[in-house]
């Protein structure tokens, strides 16, 4: 089981996921958005060992100068969460990114958008919620495409994760679920502890 924790903050939480080898580490680059990242702060990610961690742009239709100042210089993938069609993942990829492309499933017909996106790296399959913890419908989450290029977002915590997994999701991505109860964008690190101690439990 492949793991992405998005939200993060590039001091605080990134050398803690490291160590706990999260797969992906993801940052917001969106201003509406309590998780939002700093610029200022984005040079610290220089700083890390990734070891097998990858870091992840998490943006909103990013203009093509926000990639090249921002994103280029610190990050393995770009996650693009807005209106980008095939040919924009495909401008973006030129770049050397690799393309981790959001579809918000409201019903099951929407499943069937990512064969539009054929440009992308990873399929990110979630909730029309943007950042607000919305459940995947569970009866939907067995229709999904198998394999390590699509991944599932939507409410996932360390205790439905063996169910979901049950379903052939083998690849998924938290945030809300992994913060304080008292805090929004502050990440527990006692939860994503425990999280990742399940996870390695699920694969003994």
């Amino acid at each position: 089981m492949k793991v992405k924790i998005c939200g993060l903050h590039p001091a605080r939480d990134v050398q803690f996921c490291i160590d706990l080898g999260v797969n992906f580490l993801g940052f917001v680059f969106y201003q509406k958005s309590p998780r939002n990242v700093n610029l200022s702060e984005i040079g610290k990610l220089k700083t890390y060992d990734r070891l097998s961690s990858k870091f992840v742009a998490v943006t909103v239709n990013p203009s093509d100068e926000f990639i090249k100042s921002v994103v280029l210089n610190h990050f393995d993938f770009i996650q693009l969460h807005g209106s980008e069609e095939n040919e924009r993942i495909k401008e973006i990829k030129s770049t050397g990114l690799k393309i981790i492309k959001t579809i918000k499933i409201k019903k099951k017909s929407d499943i069937y958008d990512y064969k539009k996106f054929n440009e992308s790296d990873i399929i990110l399959f979630d909730t029309p919620g943007m950042e607000k913890s919305i459940e995947f419908p569970k009866d939907l989450i067995s229709e999904l495409p198998k394999g390590e290029r699509y991944a599932l977002a939507g409410s996932i915590s360390q205790y439905n994760i063996e169910n979901i997994k049950n379903l052939g999701v083998n690849f998924c991505d938290l945030s809300s679920s992994l913060e304080r109860d008292t805090e929004i964008g502050y990440k527990d690190h006692q939860k994503i502890k425990r999280f990742m101690n399940k996870i390695n439990d699920l694969k003994n």
